[in-house]
């Protein structure tokens, strides 16, 4: 904090010289065509001085002694050489106020001026302004011994002259100096202690923030072992409907083709290769801890000789990175090792487990999706094949190939039976309706159509009653038709299981994904890690804040304390 200083200063720079004009030929020779004559300083023949001071004349009559003009000027031309000195109002107000102290007869304020310097006075010194106190002749401090008396026309008292006295300091310049002297005294301790404090300030950030960023510098610098990157590109993409026609309808149709259609196995294969899994089958394949178990490594990269599985995965993490981009459905893989051949290793390897597990995804669902149908079919065949059975075994069992064929032939001979029955009906009746019937015909006829009457019965009774040597016709064809029908039954279901089965086997042929390598791996030339400069500036970033954390907080638990 900068106090501002308020002593007053006026010049305190000092003015630079002025060079003289060059003769006025050289001005001419150069172009100055109006160049002042010598001697001449642009104001021509008007001057600036001020009148001279006149002798005191003759007495005028009419004015008393010591009131006359000075000079052999007379009052008006005194009172016009007065106003051409240009007084201010000030200047004016405070003679007109000495002269009515002396008790001049003033009839204007430039007449008092002119009386007051007919009497001796200048109105205008310091002393003559302090006589204006009233009970005072003249300044307190100075003594009488330093002033003459002078007789001042029109009271007749004896006014004292005053004499310049000596130049001494006075107190009020003294204050002043005393004031700059504290001023700058207090300026060179803020100043002192800024700079102790900006010391300090260094002092620290170099302690708490330098030290630790040219440590970071010196390690990426200096120890740390060059790592090679190597970068590569796949994606899962799924299958057109090998043997299925054209894409699906709805969604899936509108998706097909896209990143969101293999979105889930794309993040089940990201999963898979960050996995300890996929870090164990590398390990055991390509020696992936032996790697970094080398002495090549710096300390702080290389892993510990028996180290944990977990130690493992955390440098497994750190030095393969895989991220997917669901926009554009692509995951991207990045493998970093301390050779540029291993790199490439390692990045094939696990393109290689990429491509298994999505092998092993869609077999999976292929076979969950062709299961379910296949057995289903398989029931529905067995099934259809047993109801085929059954009807068979009631064929033989009845010794009917069809009730439906054996109640049609039982039906035809009722009929036919009928119709004789109801012959011989008539003849008997015609016969018995003479007077005198021949009985020798009628007995005959008789017997016939009671053998009619027992065969239709007999006829009838095969068709609704069991009898002794088997079923009733009714039962036979109940039992044949619903065995039949169940064939039926069987046959549709056999049919639409083999359509969900062709359905299926369609569907799982589209389910296909495969892996596609569009960015393949490449052997780096030059290392990638560590990048010594931007790690350097992070590390700087990093314990400057923890610094201005540190020391805000410090900050405002000693304001709370001394609050």
């Amino acid at each position: 904090m900068t106090t501002k200083l308020k002593v007053k200063r006026f010049r305190i720079r000092r003015p630079e010289p002025v060079a003289p004009l060059p003769p006025r030929e050289a001005l001419v020779k150069e172009g100055m065509l109006f160049a002042p004559e010598p001697g001449d300083d642009g104001f021509g023949n008007q001057t600036f001085l001020p009148p001279p001071k006149l002798d005191a004349a003759e007495p005028s009559p009419g004015l008393p002694e010591g009131l006359q003009p000075m000079g052999d000027q007379t009052p008006g031309e005194e009172m016009d050489t007065i106003r051409r000195e240009g007084l201010t109002g000030r200047q004016l107000r405070l003679a007109r106020r000495l002269a009515q102290k002396h008790n001049l007869p003033a009839t204007s304020d430039f007449d008092a001026v002119r009386l007051l310097r007919q009497a001796g006075l200048d109105p205008f010194q310091r002393s003559s302004l302090l006589d204006l106190i009233p009970g005072q002749d003249g300044p307190p401090s100075e003594p009488p011994a330093n002033r003459a008396v002078a007789t001042a026309p029109g009271d007749g008292v004896q006014l004292p002259q005053t004499i310049k006295p000596a130049q001494l300091p006075s107190t009020q310049v003294q204050a002043e100096q005393h004031h700059a002297a504290d001023i700058l005294r207090i300026q060179r301790d803020l100043s002192k202690r800024r700079r102790r404090r900006s010391a300090l300030l260094a002092a620290r950030l170099f302690v708490f923030v330098g030290i630790p960023t040219l440590l970071t510098a010196f390690y990426y610098y200096a120890v740390a072992t060059p790592l090679y990157s190597t970068k590569s590109e796949f994606v899962i993409q799924q299958s057109g409907g090998v043997g299925g026609g054209g894409g699906g309808g709805g969604l899936g149709g509108l998706l097909q083709g896209t990143g969101l259609a293999t979105s889930q196995d794309s993040i089940a294969v990201q999963g898979y290769l960050q996995s300890r899994d996929a870090m164990i089958r590398l390990d055991r394949d390509h020696g992936f801890r032996n790697h970094f178990e080398s002495d090549r490594l710096d300390p702080i990269q290389r892993l510990d000789p028996g180290a944990s599985l977990e130690k493992s995965y955390k440098t497994y993490t750190r030095n393969i990175h895989i991220s997917y981009d669901p926009s554009e459905g692509l995951i991207k893989m990045e493998v970093i090792a301390a050779d540029p051949e291993k790199s490439v290793e390692f990045a094939n390897a696990l393109i290689g487990y990429a491509e298994e597990q999505v092998d092993q995804l869609t077999q999976r669902l292929r076979e969950d999706q062709m299961k379910g149908a296949r057995e289903s079919y398989e029931n529905a065949e067995r099934e259809m094949i047993a109801a085929q059975r059954r009807v068979v075994d009631l064929q033989e069992k009845f010794k009917v190939l069809s009730s439906e064929v054996e109640v049609q032939l039982i039906t035809a001979q009722i009929g036919n039976l009928e119709t004789q029955l109801s012959a011989d009906r008539l003849s008997l009746q015609q016969m018995e309706s003479n007077a005198q019937p021949n009985q020798a015909r009628m007995e005959p006829l008789k017997r016939r159509i009671t053998t009619l009457e027992s065969e239709i019965g007999l006829l009838r009774s095969r068709l609704t009653e069991q009898s002794a040597d088997g079923q009733s016709l009714a039962v036979v064809q109940g039992e044949l038709m619903v065995a039949q029908s169940d064939v039926e039954t069987r046959r549709l279901l056999l049919a639409q299981s083999l359509q969900a089965l062709e359905t299926s086997r369609i569907e799982a042929n589209r389910q296909v994904r495969y892996l596609s390598l569009s960015v393949s791996p490449v052997a780096p030339d030059e290392a990638a890690y560590p990048r010594a400069f931007e790690y350097t500036v992070v590390a700087l970033l990093i314990f400057g804040g923890i610094y201005l954390m540190i020391s805000m907080t410090v900050a405002i638990l000693r304001e709370q304390i001394a609050g």
